[in-house]
């Protein structure tokens, strides 16, 4: 038997176990028809993918076999989207027709197969606007069948976990995407254990060394952790089993990713993050008892452990929108540390691990979706069907309202009313009605007068003060920051500037015929040029908003001037590249953009020792971003084809040169401080400032240094020196802007 038929019957010994495994997943009942459909949905998508692989080397038909397992495994899905995830590549790669899996599946599946089918290019467009466009059909297709997302999810979930057997490029596209979209969508859908662990994938690839920083000092500290939390759960269960409760605590460490987020936003390093794990305390109670028995888990837990009484979260009397209910609290557990507490029951815990799917189990009528999510995605399709929604904006607003926390408003009835948190006294107004959002010039808040910015907080009571003199200003826009109030202002300008275009043209019309000159697109292509404009809808709209002087346009004397014009070449000229601070070879980037111009961001200013990467502009070459670069994770998400490989040339020379690098320091106000930092600075490590603004205030100092370092070991040696100089002192890098 040669090495290749070897290889042959593993790979199927392989599938069949597979295969196997899918069926042992599927934790609802299945008949005989089920199975046997689930057969057939195996066999045509083995046979379509028969000579494809993937890039690891393995049989395609792996692929879809671990998607189908992920969706009845981990989402709770049932045989119509196990068939599904088995097809889910059959007619976007293989010979497969729409019409074959209608004739054999029926018309459900084969929708299903049709909105995977559309959404699968999302992210591959070469035009960002192409790719919100396609996002656009992707969430509509959602508030259709929201099973075609969570086949999605499970499809990208799988791909995140073989990322190993791609390109580099090829991984930072496809783990920015997934943190950009995916990991939040799966956070809106209540797929809590999805979101997580799509975050940490995506931080493995973005954050190579902090993830396994991280992941290293979780296993370092695995034992001890272990024993503290059977310290901290004992004393708790035998008080839960002598009051008769069956109940299961769990503990477990934060994910990577929101471990790396508590070290960035509270500026600390591992061993000062209090909260590494939370504490799953679930019960299984009849639904009638379910809410008094998680406030009686809260009452002995609290018996034992004193809580902080601003770290309480209620959402077992008041569900998130999609469906999440749980009661959160943080209490001081031994020696002096917080402890995060989840309580929850045995059907609450399955909905917040498989959110939007569990709901089926839950449903008496089979109704699938949960009242609150039925209505966010009513929002959504209300924004996206609106005949003049910008797919860009949307994304936009989109993104920013999948992760928003939610607070909880009355109306002057007494309705409650879901809004994200920092949202406005005009943002409940537009979630009332359009109209009451452009009337709206203020609110009687708890009987209080505010203004429309005014932002609400968790139980406030609205009454929405309009006036029909009101109109919307521009400026709404800065402050709203829901999805409906922004599209709604936006759409109310463009109605304006549409009503003035039409006005302008017929303006510049009668310019043109008393002229007696030609009104075509050549003439306009030369105001447009002289007046310094992208379109011909500004052209139109300045003119009638008189931001154009038109009794000073003198049409003939413009085309005339431009008539005289020498020609410019069209051909591109090569420009000499400008005298940058680095050497030509400080940065290599990848074979087929090396001779590109190139500089440096200067939203993120990157130094030596960086992770990074290059973004090619419009006109401007290659910009050289850090990986961690606040604006990275939109760039390579919505531009993939645009982002190059990129790194450091190990020259010595590149050290040699000075980069700008600014530093935030902070703390408590004492005499000497400022001296202090100036010193270690200037004096210990000679190293040369080019700017340094402090500022104190009520016994509390902060401040920006500029600094000039050759890389990003300096620049570590200075923070740390600061560091060691005074507790009283916290400093971290920051982007310069």
């Amino acid at each position: 038997m040669s090495v290749k038929e070897i290889n042959i019957e593993l790979e199927n010994k392989t599938i069949v176990k597979a295969y196997r495994s899918l069926l042992k997943s599927i934790r609802r009942e299945v008949t005989k028809g089920d199975k046997k459909l689930i057969r057939e949905a195996f066999e045509l998508s083995l046979e379509a993918h028969k000579n494809m692989r993937r890039k690891s080397g393995e049989p395609y038909i792996i692929h879809p076999l671990a998607v189908a397992q992920i969706c009845a495994e981990e989402i709770g899905l049932g045989v119509t989207s196990v068939i599904c995830a088995l097809l889910h590549d059959t007619v976007e790669d293989t010979d497969i027709t729409l019409d074959l899996i209608k004739l054999k599946f029926g018309p459900k599946v084969a929708l299903i197969i049709d909105g995977l089918t559309k959404i699968s290019g999302v992210f591959d467009q070469p035009d960002r606007s192409i790719q919100a466009e396609n996002f656009k059909k992707m969430l509509l297709t959602l508030s259709d069948d929201v099973r075609v997302i969570l086949i999605k999810l499970a499809d990208r979930l799988h791909n995140m976990r073989t990322l190993d057997s791609m390109s580099p490029k090829s991984q930072l596209k496809i783990a920015s995407e997934t943190a950009y979209v995916y990991a939040p969508l799966a956070h809106r859908l209540g797929l809590y254990g999805l979101k997580s662990e799509l975050e940490d994938l995506s931080t493995k690839y973005l954050q190579a060394e902090n993830y396994l920083f991280v992941k290293m000092k979780l296993n370092e500290t695995k034992v001890q952790r272990n024993r503290y939390i059977k310290n901290f759960i004992d004393p708790i269960a035998e008080d839960m089993r002598k009051e008769g409760f069956d109940f299961e605590i769990k503990g477990r460490p934060k994910s990577i990713h929101s471990i790396l987020q508590k070290m960035k936003t509270q500026n600390v390093n591992f061993e000062e993050v209090y909260d590494l794990f939370a504490i799953r305390v679930i019960v299984d109670s009849q639904e009638v008892n379910e809410k008094s028995d998680c406030w009686k888990m809260y009452s002995i837990i609290t018996d034992h452990y004193t809580p902080n009484p601003d770290r309480l979260r209620d959402w077992v009397s008041t569900p998130k929108a999609n469906g999440y209910e749980s009661l959160h609290t943080t209490v001081m557990g031994p020696k002096g540390r917080w402890v995060e507490v989840q309580i929850r029951t045995k059907r609450m815990d399955e909905i917040a691990e498989k959110g939007f799917a569990a709901h089926w189990k839950y449903k008496d009528n089979n109704q699938a979706q949960d009242h609150g999510l039925e209505g966010w995605l009513a929002r959504v399709r209300e924004i996206l069907e609106s005949p003049d929604s910008n797919a860009m904006e949307f994304l936009d607003d989109f993104k920013l309202a999948l992760y928003s926390e939610e607070i909880f408003v009355f109306t002057p009835k007494g309705d409650l009313k879901k809004l994200p948190a920092g949202a406005t006294v005009l943002d409940f107004a537009f979630e009332i009605h359009t109209y009451i959002g452009e009337k709206c010039i203020g609110a009687k808040l708890n009987n209080k007068l505010v203004p429309l910015n005014h932002v609400l907080n968790n139980g406030d009571q609205v009454e929405i003060i309009s006036s029909g003199k009101q109109k919307p200003n521009e400026e709404w826009l800065e402050f709203v920051v829901t999805a409906k109030a922004k599209s709604k202002i936006r759409e109310y300008f463009k109605q304006l500037k549409l009503k003035a275009s039409v006005l302008g043209k017929e303006i510049l019309e009668r310019k043109f015929k008393t002229a007696k000159l030609p009104f075509n697109s050549e003439s306009l292509y030369v105001l447009l040029k002289h007046y310094k404009l992208k379109t011909v809808a500004d052209l139109y709209f300045q003119l009638a908003n008189e931001t154009i002087d038109r009794t000073k346009l003198d049409i003939e004397a413009v085309l005339l001037a431009d008539k005289n014009k020498v020609s410019e070449p069209i051909i591109p000229v090569a420009k000499s590249k400008p005298q940058s601070v680095l050497p030509n070879d400080a940065i290599i980037l990848s074979e087929n953009e090396a001779n590109m111009e190139y500089s440096f961001a200067k939203c993120c200013s990157p130094i030596p020792g960086d992770e990074i990467f290059g973004f090619i502009t419009v006109g401007e070459g290659v910009k050289i971003h850090r990986i961690s670069c606040t604006n990275a994770l939109a760039l390579m998400s919505n531009y993939g084809y645009r982002i190059i490989k990129a790194k450091w040339a190990n020259s010595e020379k590149t050290n040699q040169k000075a980069f700008l690098s600014s530093i935030k320091v902070s703390g408590i106000d004492s005499v000497g401080i400022v001296s202090i930092i100036t010193d270690i600075i200037s004096k210990q490590l000679q190293v040369n400032m080019r700017s340094i603004s402090i500022n104190s205030h009520n016994g509390m100092f902060d401040g920006n240094i500029m600094l000039e370092v050759h890389d990003t070991r300096q620049l570590e040696t200075i923070m740390s020196s600061i560091k060691s100089a005074s507790e009283l002192i916290t400093v971290n890098r920051v982007d310069l802007s």
